[in-house]
């Protein structure tokens, strides 16, 4: 039995909000806001000491190398969230009840979770491995067993669930990927998880097409966006969280000049980057925005409805491409006999779309939509160049008086955990204007540099301030920028250390030189 077992017995008896350690302090009860010491003072050593003999693996490694570890933990008492970290190069460690956690006691499949890391260890009584169809014949335990993986990935605060035949569950945390150990999926077994829970029309659609999009939610847990599909291996499947709640514009680190976007009128706003960039969320976002500060009809077009707006001081209209309208083009059509004041489009796949929401934004209505895009002027040059030469002179000149802003965004690994969003912002002054007009938009860039005190910024100023503000390692920052020598320059004059960078672009030097000199006369004149 670990020595904390004790005090955390003490603390479910008491009720006590949480236990906490403090070096060189006595531990306590946090209880209605007052504190109970239950121990002695604890040097470092003693509060290292009780959580190791706790803590998962990974994160006992973790706290050897005394970074900051986030575990839960179980005993017969309860589960138990566990965070500690040096503050002032003292430890502090809390520990809670985990109501979530008690989603694996009931089960029993999964004891040790290090949220920290995203490993997952199981117990030695974990629940048999998902084998074969035969225990999931009923629809009601494939579906049950779904959600517990659904859960899981909740619980462990992971982005996405990849079901693969072969393989375990893996989970993606913070852009790592983590096998759920123990657990084994074959393809009947998977395929009737999924039938479980896919909607009527997409269980057609996947057995026609093999491939669908489709929604899920799982009350009071999370919605998820679902994608099945098959590989040469048989059934597939990739879940991606949506949280239940919605993030506001100010919690995302949205810029104030970003959000006068939403009080436009009319006008094109686009929001880009690859795909799981978070384009989503900070959509979501601005739309909440003008849901709590307009009093307007917004329609938004989606494949899946990913986060549901409940109505405010607007109302919203959402429609699902496939479910509620057979192409975003034919939705975006409809919109337009619809009163919208504020239309999103979910995705501008193809031609007509785009050139049907340049006009929508031109004739009096303000039009979100995405693109997958890695730069704000990039994202013009895809525009136009979509339409057939003949008609791009006019493109531009449409998209010079239509387009109000861009936002082209990236997500980089945190220090110590999680991830952070980079954004570049574009904002569409007369000076841009003229640029996109005359087909210019190569020196968009130097507006953007010249232009930062009205709110533009580049992707990488962007990311110098994240690696200044120590929220992302130097070559992080160096693999998500795009113009990779001047960001290297940027940090050698601010001190930071480069050869991370200098060695890769060296080797790259050393490649290309090897190429060009494949052709060329050896001794001899014999080609090498």
């Amino acid at each position: 039995m670990a020595q904390l077992d004790k005090l955390l017995q003490v603390m479910i008896q008491k009720s006590a909000e949480a236990l906490e350690m403090d070096e060189d302090a006595a531990a306590i009860l946090r209880l209605e806001g007052h504190d109970t010491p239950v121990t002695k003072p604890l040097n470092g050593a003693q509060v290292v000491g009780l959580l190791k003999e706790i803590a998962p693996p990974q994160a006992a490694a973790s706290l050897d190398q005394k970074s900051p570890v986030k575990f839960q933990y179980t005993n017969a008492d309860g589960v138990f969230l566990v965070r500690a970290m040096l503050q002032g190069n003292k430890w502090h460690c809390q520990l809670s009840v985990d109501d979530k956690g008690e989603f694996e006691r009931r089960t029993g499949m999964f004891r040790a979770v290090d949220l920290e890391s995203g490993v997952v260890s199981t117990t030695a009584q974990a629940a048999p491995p998902v084998a074969d169809s035969a225990a999931l014949s009923d629809p009601a335990k494939a579906k049950g067993e779904m959600e517990r993986l659904l859960r899981l990935l909740v619980d462990v605060g992971g982005s996405d669930l990849h079901l693969r035949v072969g393989e375990p569950p893996i989970i993606r945390k913070s852009g790592e990927m983590t096998r759920v150990e123990g657990v084994t999926m074959t393809g009947a077994a998977l395929d009737a998880m999924l039938q479980a829970i896919m909607p009527d029309r997409n269980k057609k659609e996947f057995a026609e097409h093999n491939d669908t999009d489709f929604a899920y939610e799982i009350e009071n847990v999370a919605r998820y966006r679902a994608n099945a599909l098959k590989d040469r291996k048989g059934p597939a499947a990739v879940f991606r969280i949506i949280p239940t709640t919605i993030v506001t514009a100010d919690q995302l680190g949205v810029t104030p000049e970003v959000q006068k976007l939403c009080y436009l009128t009319k006008g094109l706003v686009l929001v880009t980057g690859p795909t799981g960039s978070g384009k989503s969320t900070t959509l979501c976002a601005l739309i909440d925005l003008v849901n709590r500060s307009r009093s307007d009809h917004v329609i938004t077009i989606e494949d899946p409805i990913e986060f549901v707006h409940e109505n405010k001081s607007c109302i919203i209209t959402q429609r699902q491409v496939g479910v509620h309208t057979d192409s975003f083009k034919s939705a975006l059509r409809a919109a337009l006999r619809e009163d919208p004041d504020i239309i999103l489009v979910g995705e501008l796949r193809d031609l007509e779309t785009v050139a049907i929401a340049i006009e929508t934004a031109e004739t009096g209505h303000l039009v979100f939509g995405t693109l997958h895009t890695t730069t704000a002027p990039s994202t013009i040059d895809r525009l136009i160049d979509q339409f057939p030469a003949d008609r791009q002179e006019q493109v531009r000149t449409m998209l010079s008086e239509s387009l109000k802003g861009v936002v082209s965004q990236v997500l980089c690994k945190k220090i110590g955990g999680g991830r952070v969003a980079a954004r570049e912002i574009l904002l569409v002054t007369s000076a841009v204007s003229n640029l996109i007009r005359e087909g210019k938009t190569f020196q968009i860039p130097s507006i953007m540099q010249t232009s930062k005190r009205i709110g533009m910024v580049t992707m990488n100023d962007t990311l110098i301030g994240l690696v200044e503000q120590k929220l992302v390692e130097p070559k992080e920052a160096w693999m998500k920028s795009v113009e990779k020598p001047a960001f290297v320059a940027s940090l050698k004059v601010k001190g930071f250390d480069v050869s991370f960078a200098e060695s890769e672009m060296q080797k790259e030097q050393e490649a290309a030189a090897g190429g060009a000199g494949a052709g060329k006369p050896g001794p001899g004149g014999v080609r090498r």
